[in-house]
């Protein structure tokens, strides 16, 4: 491809996408009332932030440059073991966090973990 090849494919593309994300986002605002939802699909939202969350989170814990993560001594495990201890003790955000980053990074750091 030549770069004015280039350029008109990569603005078509980026222009295509805009247009479909207005679409998608914006189609809620479109009605005057309000769009009935089904009671099962209104229950599943509510878990779909959880879902993505662990969807991203998990990974991060059990594997290590695309493999799963094979020794015991890797940091990421007793970080995830303590903060989900704290939260079952304390539930909230930020608690688990500061637990699960003071137990990490003087393993990371110190130990090579």
């Amino acid at each position: 491809m030549t770069p004015d090849e280039t350029t008109w494919f990569s603005a078509t593309t980026i222009a295509g996408l805009a247009v479909i994300t207005v679409i998608t986002r914006g189609f809620f605002l479109i009605p005057e009332r309000e769009v009935p939802i089904p009671e099962w699909l209104r229950q599943s939202l509510k878990l779909a932030p959880l879902a993505a969350l662990t969807a991203v989170i998990v990974p991060e814990i059990v594997m290590s440059q695309g493999r799963l993560i094979d020794s015991w001594a890797d940091a990421r495990w007793p970080a995830a073991a303590a903060a989900s201890l704290w939260y079952a003790v304390r539930p909230g955000v930020f608690g688990p966090l500061v637990v699960g980053l003071a137990v990490y990074l003087p393993l990371h750091l110190l130990r090579g973990w």
